[in-house]
């Protein structure tokens, strides 16, 4: 499966207003889109299920009600559901990568799965931290910055570019890894996809 992080790039354009309390930006009639990097996640997810190493593709985005249309996103580039984690609007800059890694965690508990394909960070804060907290808290291997994967008995192979050239590494399943850009080429959605994708349910949990 496939946990898919969303994140709200600018868009030229857009005209940034900041909130009267000054502690963020007005989202407001701001379209939300899916993070590069987590693009590269759920492209590399529906790899995988056409290569038939997994079954199921599940696409997780944490946030308000307008957090849906990533996970739609994912749904018509070829994910089979969504899980939507809903944020109080205006709460959103609170939800740091540790509490995204806890929901993640509970995810995991939930509906167990083998792999885990984050988006290496955000591209609002740059934290890269998710995957690695996440992968603490299951106490799974863990495979980050990917930018290439193969899959043989049981284990996955991970190419990481490093300061000093590639570094190899394998990790048992269940894992947790982070894509990064070079993993892939994301796919373009077909607009059958997304118009099926648009009528698909998307399930809301709440934040205990």
């Amino acid at each position: 499966s496939s946990g898919i992080n969303a994140e709200w790039p600018l868009r030229p354009g857009v005209k940034v207003r900041v909130r009267p309390d000054q502690l963020g930006v007005v989202t407001d009639g701001v379209k939300h889109s899916m993070n590069p990097f987590d693009e590269n996640a759920v492209e590399e997810a529906v790899r995988m299920k056409q290569k038939k190493i997994v079954k199921e593709i599940i696409a997780v985005s944490c946030g308000p009600t307008q957090s849906q249309e990533t996970i739609r996103t994912a749904l018509a580039m070829g994910a089979d559901r969504g899980i939507h984690v809903e944020v109080p609007k205006g709460t959103e800059a609170d939800l740091q990568p540790l509490a995204v890694a806890k929901i993640f965690a509970k995810l995991i508990e939930k509906e167990q799965p083998d792999v885990v394909i984050l988006g290496k960070q955000a591209i609002d804060d740059d934290a890269n931290q998710t995957t690695q907290l996440l992968a603490g808290l299951v106490d799974w291997p863990q495979g980050t910055m990917a930018s290439a994967l193969e899959h043989s008995d049981g284990q996955l192979k991970i190419t990481r570019e490093i300061d000093g050239g590639l570094e190899d590494i394998k990790v048992k399943l269940p894992a947790i890894i982070s894509a990064d850009l070079r993993l892939n080429e994301p796919r373009y959605a077909t607009l059958p996809n997304i118009m099926k994708a648009k009528k698909k349910k998307v399930p809301t949990a709440t934040l205990r």
